[in-house]
């Protein structure tokens, strides 16, 4: 997996697996989240874009199924993204 760490006060690092179409996103809050059937594009966009929270939410949030990793739920004691 390609791991990316960013400037950003939403994301920390982006990770981008090309066979498996993964996208996987450590937050600030340092949550991860991995997104399913994302295109190399979106890790693309991500990674070179100006503001990548604002990327996120455009190209990302809500438009992939995804999976939190870690903490996992019942580690936290909560289900949702971030």
């Amino acid at each position: 997996m390609n791991v990316t760490a960013v400037e950003s006060s939403t994301l920390r690092t982006i990770g981008y697996d090309g066979s498996l179409a993964l996208l996987r996103l450590e937050f600030q809050s340092r949550a991860v989240y991995d997104y399913f059937e994302v295109p190399v594009v979106v890790f693309e966009s991500l990674v070179s874009a100006s503001s990548v929270g604002a990327c996120f939410n455009a190209m990302v949030r809500g438009c992939f199924r995804y999976e939190r990793v870690f903490p996992l739920a019942a580690e936290q004691g909560q289900g949702g993204e971030r």
